[in-house]
């Protein structure tokens, strides 16, 4: 009876999304300029959001950690060093562009030691536990004619 529910709760949620492409200009999403020299863009949507982020050269975001979020990051241009904390050691790994990484619920920060602008995605999201790669690979259809 209960998994009934969740099935017919599902299908509610996805009758009710929205039917048209929808574009969100960069001039509609939330912007901020952090002290620590990261310009971020916000997209925030009810089940994840993505950030837009131009970390400036030779600077440092602050530490921080994620009880509930799980963090995607993207690099799409330049460099970062990402650190972190793993049972009391800390480590780091150099980002370059094409590269990605899950921070988990780590405590984390990143660096731009470059000349040069780092540009990035990350994208935020609470994860349900449930496997949906299968909806991933499946889930793409071509137009009837």
């Amino acid at each position: 009876m209960a998994q009934a529910r969740q099935v017919a709760t599902r299908v509610e949620f996805y009758l009710k999304l929205e039917v048209t492409l929808k574009k969100i200009s960069k001039n509609k999403a939330i912007h901020k300029v952090k002290p620590e020299g990261v310009e971020v863009w916000y997209y925030l949507f009810p089940e994840y959001q993505i950030h837009y982020n131009e970390q400036l050269p030779h600077t440092t975001q602050q530490w921080h950690f994620h009880k509930k979020i799980h963090e995607s990051l993207f690099v799409f241009e330049g460099e970062l060093e990402a650190y972190w904390e793993e049972n009391g050691d800390k480590k780091s790994q150099t980002l370059k562009a094409g590269d990605l990484v899950e921070t988990g619920n780590l405590n984390h920060t990143f660096e731009n030691k470059s000349d040069k602008v780092a540009k990035f995605f990350v994208l935020k999201q609470v994860l349900s536990g449930e496997d949906k790669s299968e909806i991933f690979l499946r889930d793409k259809y071509k137009e009837k004619k």
